[in-house]
């Protein structure tokens, strides 16, 4: 795990119930966002939920908020 110094990604708390804040929101919306555009090619919920997890688990996440939790030069 080494020390904080050496993380490349710094642990932030984030205000509750601030959706604005929460990387994890984008990856969600982006997900549901497939689904609303694919859901007539599904027939029913285990096929969409089984395609929303294979979508989201093959899928590598680039987005603007992101780079406020990095930390430079590393």
């Amino acid at each position: 795990m080494g020390t904080e110094s050496e993380w490349k990604v710094r642990l932030l708390r984030f205000a509750p119930n601030a959706p604005e804040q929460n990387p994890v929101e984008d990856i969600w919306l982006q997900g549901k966002n497939w689904v609303r555009k694919n859901f007539h090619r599904l027939s029913s919920f285990k096929e969409v939920t089984s395609m929303f997890e294979t979508f989201l688990s093959g899928k590598v996440f680039k987005f603007n908020k992101i780079k406020q939790y990095l930390i430079p030069n590393i």
